[in-house]
């Protein structure tokens, strides 16, 4: 793998944002520094039926005029203290309430913070989520966490080091603006200094932030725009202890749970005396369908797990949908029709109408380490190291749970070996709260098993779109229509009834019903609406507040397929008119940023390709994640064995416009890193199930790319925009990929597949035919 190491620094105005109704100057400012909780036309025209974003997939929070104009997570958590906090001895720590999952964000805000505080990021001791210390930014998901905790960073910071300026300048009795700062210390022209421990003694860093931040020129940057070593790395490519798996307590006791077999399976009993006299087991814990095994060691907790799993009986439980009928059903469950965008002006004939159905299946998490969790009850407080993506979500469950109060459990993130959504993190922190809860003074270990953390995962939701467009003449779309049938694609902890095991309990928890998320962030609906330019629109939700299978949030939501039909529906249409599928898009797109990346993307992949071997097809592809965060274009090369059915990613050319760009590095891994995982999703991956059972159980019954088939050349070129908002970028190259894909395969083929997995038999008969 490669990639480009020129970023295009693009410094002419930005594009503008019209809103839906009219706002006053200030709010305006805290649009263009990041801020989410506004409406936007996404579409010149459109009618988005949403006036507030929620910021983190499911959490409305309440904002107050005070702080509306705060920048990012400012506005819920305005106190500068809560993000910055400096020691008498110069000390300085900063907070964030997200959280690292492999995407490098720790390091990215690190270096937010270390830039508006003029000092070496090596200096800041960089503290992530925890109930105990830092602020709630609720959940870490949506590509929110630079867009939100970065521009909350920049601007703490940037007014903490401007009050202790105003403090040192008080002190020495010399203007404000002949001071320099430089690693904590603050130096007069006549050679006095002094550090930042002794001028915070001269402020109070305990008030809320101010709406405007006396923000460093983004010409003098040094630790922003830079590729800052990711400071997670050293300990996992040394094997040292990096993820809540590697955690040892002392005293530790660990713990295996048993699942039931299907779901609503109830527990009739088990062969508790046998088990309780195996090697090591210390306790087996038991409440209604919640039961678990307590053991000195490690091996000990399995071998017994395995056989009081073994000796346990339970009732039938409910039978699971016929896959063979999962789309035709989604049609059947819809109960809203949730109009999501309207618009209808005058427009030439239609000469030509083109019309598609676009299937998506289950997919599962597939996370390469299976959820962990420790947990530790002591003088009636309990403290949870979890690997979740919401620390102070789960801390309210948990607490609901246990009928403890929040300020009694404490919630620590600790890294696990990353998800990218809603996998089993939080359910098995329940599990190791519950154990702990039953067993205090006792630090509980609580492994999930392979097979456990496949068949019990969130599955993203299956999906079915339609679309149907008109031509003009002259090539231009003149009538678009687009219908989605799903769930919100998110059920994410908003109370105790959203844990698994508190559903198993004796007296079972009930989950708060299905809400969908609201545009422009949108959930299955997310990125329906398309970015480009279109005369007569209409978008519609089909939404289900139940599915069949558990479901809930995976990386992109809705995206992913939704950009697919989207982009695969543009290519369509470009074929029926007779025009180059990147050209077509320019027609369409009046956003100066979203053609820029197009344009960049097409550039270094040589588009248009002249012909190709046999079996050989390139594709283009292009969103604008949620249509308010980062831009992105590709173009791919593919190739496909017809006796097989399988399809390479041979080749691919990104480019990205992400805003003001913290740290360049980290922006490829998350892009290279989303385009390997669509490739996946789109060519391989489908969850395995029948009328009886999950059955991806384990690796040969759920395949996902293999590093043999990783892209032989990868690319990624960023756009730079000093000064301009941060965008997030890490979810923002799924759908695009998705796309791309399916277009070269038409490319390459011939064959127009509209049903995903791409790959395999499927194409293979296709191709046959």
């Amino acid at each position: 793998m490669s990639h480009s190491d020129n970023a295009f620094d693009a410094r002419e105005p930005l594009a503008t944002v019209e809103p839906v109704e009219p706002i006053d100057p200030s709010r305006r400012r805290f649009m263009r520094s990041g801020a989410l909780f506004v409406a936007f036309s996404l579409v010149p025209g459109v009618d988005v039926f949403a006036q507030q974003v929620i910021a983190d997939e499911g959490k409305a929070i309440t904002i107050s005029r005070k702080t509306q104009a705060l920048a990012g997570s400012l506005k819920t958590n305005p106190l500068l203290d809560a993000w910055i906090k400096i020691a008498p001895d110069g000390h300085v720590t900063v907070f964030t309430g997200k959280v690292e999952l492999g995407t490098g964000v720790r390091t990215a805000l690190l270096q937010v913070a270390a830039e508006e505080l003029n000092m070496t990021p090596s200096l800041i001791t960089f503290l992530t989520a925890d109930t105990g210390a830092s602020p709630d930014e609720g959940l870490t998901a949506g590509s929110h966490t630079i867009a939100d905790s970065g521009s909350a960073l920049l601007n703490a910071a940037a007014q903490v080091r401007g009050l202790l300026m105003d403090a040192a300048a008080k002190h020495f009795g010399i203007p404000g603006n002949t001071l320099s700062a430089q690693d904590g210390v603050i130096r007069a022209p006549d050679g006095r200094t002094i550090n930042y421990g002794a001028a915070v003694s001269l402020v109070d860093l305990h008030r809320n932030a101010e709406p405007v931040s006396p923000l460093k020129d983004p010409n003098t940057f040094r630790v922003i725009g830079t590729s800052l070593p990711r400071v997670d790395i050293p300990g996992k490519i040394t094997g040292g202890a990096s993820y809540v798996q590697d955690m040892q307590l002392p005293g530790m006791l660990h713990a295996r749970v048993v699942m039931p077999p299907v779901y609503d399976a109830k527990l009739l009993g088990f062969d508790e005396a046998a088990i309780g006299k195996m090697p090591g087991v210390v306790k087996i814990v038991r409440d209604g369908n919640v039961l678990a095994v307590v053991a000195s060691g490690e091996w000990q907790a399995v071998a017994a797990q395995r056989a009081l799993s073994a000796s346990c009986r339970w009732t039938p439980g409910r039978p699971l949908p016929d896959p063979a009928a999962v789309h035709r059903d989604l049609k059947r469950i819809a109960t809203r029709d949730i109009p999501i965008a309207s618009q209808h002006t005058a427009a030439a004939p239609a000469v030509k109408t083109l019309h598609a159905t676009f299937l998506k299946d289950y997919l599962l998490h597939g996370s390469i380490g299976p959820s962990c969790a420790v947990a530790q009850l002591e003088d009636g407080k309990l403290t949870v190291w979890t690997h979740s993506q919401g620390v102070y979500p789960l801390r309210d469950a948990l607490a609901e749970m246990l009928s403890m109060q929040k300020d009694d459990v404490r919630c620590i993130h600790t890294e696990g070996s990353g998800c990218y959504g809603h996998n089993g993190a939080d359910d098995v922190a329940a599990h190791a709260a519950l154990i702990a809860h039953a067993m205090p003074g006792h630090p509980v270990r609580v492994q999930w098993t392979r097979e456990q953390e496949h068949t019990w995962d969130h599955f993203t939701p299956a999906m079915v779109t339609e679309v149907r467009a008109s031509l003009d003449a002259q090539g231009h779309i003149i009538d678009w229509q687009y219908a989605l049938w799903s769930s919100s694609h998110n059920e994410r902890i908003v109370n105790a009834g959203r844990l698994l095991p508190a559903r198993m309990l004796e007296k079972p928890f009930v989950p708060a019903p299905s809400e969908p998320m609201v545009q422009p962030e949108g959930g299955g609906d997310r990125n329906a609406i398309p970015l480009y330019a279109l005369p007569n629109i209409e978008v519609m939700n089909h939404f289900s507040p139940t599915m069949p299978l558990q479901t809930s949030a995976m990386r992109s939501l809705g995206a992913h397929t939704n950009i697919f039909a989207i982009e695969s529906f543009m290519d369509e249409l470009a074929h029926a008119a007779g025009v180059d599928p990147v050209e077509f898009r320019l027609r369409h797109m009046v956003d100066p940023r979203a053609r820029d990346v197009i344009q960049l993307a097409a550039q270094h992949f040589g588009w248009p390709r002249p012909p190709r071997a046999r079996n050989r097809g390139v594709g283009f592809g292009f969103a604008r994640y949620k249509n308010l965060m980062a831009y992105v274009a590709i173009a791919v090369e593919i190739s496909v064995e017809p006796e097989t059915g399988q399809i390479t990613l041979e080749h691919a050319e990104v480019a990205v416009d992400s805003g003001q760009i913290v740290n360049p590095d980290g922006i490829r891994n998350q892009i290279e890193g989303g385009v390997i995982q669509s490739a996946s999703w789109t060519l391989h991956e489908s969850l395995r199930f029948d009328t009886q059972r999950i059955r991806s159980f384990d690796w040969s019954s759920y395949p996902i790319l293999r590093f043999s088939s990783v892209p032989k050349s990868l690319n990624v070129h960023l756009i730079d925009r000093p000064g301009a908002p941060f965008l997030g970028a890490a979810e923002a190259s799924m759908g695009p990929t998705a796309g791309a894909l399916g277009n070269a395969l038409f490319d390459a083929t011939g064959q127009r597949m509209r049903e995903m997995p791409l790959a395999g038999d499927k194409l293979r008969r296709l191709i046959e035919v």
